[in-house]
């Protein structure tokens, strides 16, 4: 009998897990962005582009829908934040959920591991939310990702 719930359980895992994995309908595939990114390069049309600003500019949700075989210009990115930078008092920013996120990890957090820093940053974050309601309805980890997931991910960049 155990032998029945293992095998249900682990086709209700795999059949989740497709469902999951099955990329937005508006949003380019990781592979399909890869692809248009390397025939961008080899045009010359980056205009010194990386990698992640091409993806942002061509490749996610709304950038997507007119997908071409060649990219929308966009200006050259800046060059990066220094990693100092990166650690000062972070200004929060809303999501289309309305929750506030941290942009940055807390400069009391810079001599940390960067998976501790971004869990304390995200976390005093998530507490300052709760005292003025602005968590979007979001919990701290729940089904189908919470506020730390979505905050890990903007912080991790």
């Amino acid at each position: 009998m155990k032998l029945f719930a293992h095998i249900g359980l682990a086709s209700l895992l795999l059949g989740g897990a497709t469902v999951l994995a099955a990329p937005g309908a508006h949003a380019l595939s990781a592979k399909e962005c890869h692809e248009k990114f390397k025939a961008a390069k080899t045009d010359g049309t980056l205009n010194g582009q990386s990698f992640k600003a091409f993806k942002a500019a061509s490749c996610d949700d709304a950038a997507a829908a007119p997908a071409s075989a060649t990219p929308t210009t966009t200006p050259a990115p800046t060059a990066e934040k220094p990693k100092e930078a990166a650690t000062t008092t972070p200004t929060p920013t809303t999501s289309a959920s309305g929750a506030v996120f941290p942009t940055a990890i807390a400069s009391q957090y810079s001599s940390l591991s960067a998976g501790t820093a971004r869990r304390k940053t995200c976390d005093d974050q998530y507490k300052a939310n709760k005292a003025n309601n602005a968590n979007g309805g979001l919990k701290w980890i729940q089904k189908g990702g919470g506020y730390y997931s979505e905050c890990n991910k903007r912080l991790k960049g």
